[in-house]
């Protein structure tokens, strides 16, 4: 046999070198997504076993509020320590804590509408100019604050036609950006964000006093579990009738055990002098039917959020009636 020719013999070796490194790629490339796959895998269980905890937990703070209404289902007190704590949850190969804070005090957006027939929302006048003022009271100015509270109502009542102040879909329209309003319960707080008139700094400023429940029925506080820093919340009940500092001082002086009905909070203190309307005067309550859980819970790298809204009477019309359940589960950070 004869040697093949030296240029032959160069050819040859590039080919190889070419197969080597052609090799090489593709065995980087099947390693990198082997690790890509592995990381998703893991983080997939990791997710799993994350919201298997958060539903252990929503177990231990439903059996925790069952024990709360059946020790008085006429009231809801700050007794047992239980209001905005962090309870620690002890898992293995992670950590994660549970906080329980009472969702009834809070500005319900969907309280600006009645559902005056099923599946029919009409704008409640009362709840409009207590939203206004509660806006006012945070510092946004008066004509502002009426302008966003009409066009929110007008984005949960079911008419086409603009209130005082509002904004329908002509409105919208005109936007450079164009949509529609929803005609319908709000769903999520940051709905507000597309209201007519909201700016992200008016946002941020509302967004902590404010809650979305299911339910289209005016704010109903508990003056029981009410801090005084939430007095805002309470003097918007009597606009220009109920000042910020007489809020904050019925509050402060609150009985260590709360008071036992509306009418013993209604003649306390600096509110004697006040005569509110019934209608008014029930929306200071002494229970809560709205709860609001938050789970926090770290695996590895991993961190994983769930915000839960529990119904305290289990849907029926009074505490006691039902065992608390789970109306609205909601993962992740919110907006």
């Amino acid at each position: 046999m004869t040697r093949p020719p030296q240029a032959e013999r160069g050819a040859a070796l590039l080919t190889v070198l070419l197969l080597v490194a052609v090799m090489a790629v593709i065995a980087a490339t099947a390693l990198d997504r082997l690790t890509l796959a592995t990381r998703i895998a893991g983080s997939a269980a990791a997710v799993d076993q994350g919201r298997a905890y958060s539903f252990a937990a929503e177990q231990i703070a439903l059996r925790r509020v069952a024990d709360l209404v059946a020790r008085d289902p006429a009231k809801l007190t700050l007794a047992g320590n239980w209001l905005g704590r962090d309870f620690v949850l002890p898992l293995p190969g992670g950590q994660g804590t549970a906080r329980l804070t009472d969702a009834n005090n809070c500005f319900n957006l969907n309280s600006l509408a009645a559902e005056t027939v099923p599946g029919r929302l009409s704008q409640r006048a009362g709840a409009v100019g207590q939203f206004t003022e509660l806006m006012v009271l945070l510092g946004i100015d008066r004509g502002v604050a009426q302008g966003i509270a009409g066009a929110a109502a007008d984005w949960i009542d079911s008419d086409g036609n603009e209130g005082r102040q509002g904004a329908e879909d002509g409105v919208y329209r005109a936007l450079q950006a164009s949509y529609l309003p929803a005609n319908r319960k709000m769903a999520d707080v940051s709905e507000l964000r597309a209201v007519r008139g909201v700016t992200p700094k008016i946002y941020a400023r509302l967004k902590p006093w404010l809650c979305v429940l299911p339910v289209a029925e005016p704010v109903q506080l508990n003056v029981n579990t009410l801090a005084p820093a939430q007095a805002p919340l309470l003097a918007m009940l009597l606009p220009g009738k109920l000042g910020l500092a007489d809020a904050r001082a019925v509050l402060a002086a609150r009985p260590v055990g709360g008071y036992g009905s509306s009418v013993r909070f209604w003649a306390a203190g600096p509110l004697a002098q006040i005569k509110p309307r019934d209608d008014v005067a029930t929306q200071a309550g002494v229970t809560s039917r709205w709860l609001a859980l938050r789970t926090q819970v770290t695996l590895g790298d991993g961190d994983l959020t769930a915000n839960s809204l529990i119904d305290a009477w289990g849907g029926a019309p009074a505490a006691g009636a039902a065992p608390p359940a789970i109306v609205r589960r909601d993962w992740g950070e919110s907006d």
